[in-house]
C-alpha cells in the first residue's frame, strides 16, 4: 500500500519550490495530496488526514498534537524552506517523527552569492562600475583592484553554506581560516580550512564571510571591539543574519575609514530603515535577502525533498534530518 504524501503547505507555495516533474516523481512514490487553500489551521487539518510523510514550507505553523492527531501514522516532515524552527514543535519530536530541512539546497545559494561579493568587492567592481557609468575609465579606483591569489579568507561557521562556501572557495589559490566552535581542527582541515579563534580570523583575514545562525551566542558577535581587530581594507560579507552585526558599530568604523566594502544581503531589521545610515555610505553594497534561492532556484528545494522521501522510504540515511537537540545552534 502506498504511502499518503500530505504537502501541505499553501496551494500558491507548492509551484514555488515543486515542479511538475518533481511532483510527479513524488507520485511514483506515494498517494500525493495538495492543500488547494492557505495555511489555516482548516485547510491544513484537512490535508494533513491519515499522512504517513508531510511536507511543509514557508508559511506553515508548528505541526503540533492538533495536527498530529489527525495523522498518528505521520513519520516524516520534510521542510520544503529554510528554518524547521516555524514547523516543528515537541510533541513532533516526542512522537518519534523524523524531520530534515532544506538548508543544504538553500546553503548553496548563499555560498554562491558570497562567492560572488568574494570576487566582486575584491575586483572593486562597485566603485569602478559608477565611475564609468559617469564618464571615467580606470583612472579612480583601478587600483584597488585585488585579486584572489593568495588572500586570506575568513569564514565564520562552516554550516550548510559556509561549507560549500569553503568548498568553491578550494577552486582559488587562497587560504582559508574558520571559526567555528562545533567543528573539530580534523574536519575543518579535511574541508580546506584552518581552524582558529574568532580573534585570530578577524585579525589575519582580508575577507570575513559570515556564516552563522542568529542565536544568541551569535548576537552582535561583530561589534566595536570585533571590527577593531580588523584590517581597515578587509571586506566583510554577510549573507547569514543581520541581528549578527552591530549596526551602529559597523557604520563608525566605516565612517572613520574602515574596510573596503561590507556586502550586507541581510539587516536588522528587514527591510532597513529608509535613513539607516549605512544606506549612505559608498563602500556598503546592500541587497534584498536574496542570498538563499529565488525564482527558479527554489524548485531545486522540492527536488532535494524528493531525494530525502525517496531515501526514507527506501531506508536509505537521511542528509539532512534535524533533530531537537539541534535546534539550539542552528537558524
Amino acid at each position: 500500500m502506498k504511502k499518503k504524501i500530505a504537502l501541505i503547505m499553501s496551494f500558491g507555495m507548492c509551484p514555488q519550490v515543486f515542479s511538475n516533474r518533481t511532483l510527479d516523481r513524488l507520485r511514483e512514490m506515494g498517494d500525493v495530496v495538495l492543500n488547494y487553500g492557505s495555511c489555516s489551521l482548516e485547510d491544513t487539518a484537512a490535508t494533513i488526514r491519515g499522512a504517513d510523510i508531510a511536507i511543509t514550507s514557508w508559511g506553515n505553523t508548528p505541526v503540533d498534537k492538533v495536527l498530529l492527531d489527525l495523522a498518528p501514522d505521520l513519520k516524516l516532515l520534510a521542510h520544503a524552506a529554510g528554518s524547521v524552527k516555524p514547523v516543528v514543535s515537541d510533541e513532533l519530536f516526542a512522537r518519534g517523527v523524523k524531520v530534515v530541512s532544506s538548508a543544504k539546497p538553500l546553503g548553496v545559494g548563499v555560498a554562491e552569492t558570497a562567492l560572488g561579493f568574494t570576487i566582486s568587492a575584491s575586483k572593486n567592481f562597485y566603485n569602478l562600475s559608477k565611475h564609468t557609468a559617469a564618464g571615467g575609465w580606470n583612472d579612480n579606483g583601478y587600483d584597488k583592484i585585488c585579486e584572489l591569489y593568495d588572500q586570506t579568507i575568513g569564514v565564520v561557521s562552516a554550516g550548510w553554506a559556509g561549507g560549500h562556501y569553503i568548498k568553491l572557495l578550494q577552486n582559488f589559490h587562497v587560504n582559508v581560516l574558520l571559526y567555528d566552535p562545533f567543528i573539530s581542527d580534523e574536519k575543518a582541515k579535511s574541508m580546506g580550512a584552518k581552524k582558529v579563534e574568532f580573534e585570530t580570523l578577524l585579525k589575519e583575514s582580508d575577507i570575513v564571510s559570515i556564516h552563522a545562525p542568529s542565536i544568541p551566542e551569535t548576537n552582535h558577535m561583530f561589534n566595536k571591539e570585533a571590527f577593531g581587530f580588523m584590517k581597515k581594507d578587509a571586506i566583510l560579507i554577510n549573507t547569514a543574519r543581520g541581528t549578527i552585526i552591530d549596526e551602529a558599530a559597523l557604520y563608525e568604523f566605516m565612517k572613520a575609514g574602515g574596510l573596503k566594502y561590507a556586502c550586507l544581503d541581510v539587516t536588522d531589521p528587514e527591510p532597513p530603515a529608509k535613513d539607516n545610515p549605512l544606506r549612505s555610505l559608498p563602500n556598503v553594497i546592500m541587497t534584498p535577502h536574496l542570498a538563499g534561492l529565488a525564482n527558479n532556484g527554489k524548485l531545486s528545494i522540492g527536488a532535494h525533498v524528493a531525494d530525502e522521501i525517496e531515501n526514507f522510504l527506501t531506508g536509505r540515511p537521511l542528509t539532512t534530518e534535524v533533530t531537537k537537540e539541534m535546534l539550539a545552534k542552528m537558524a
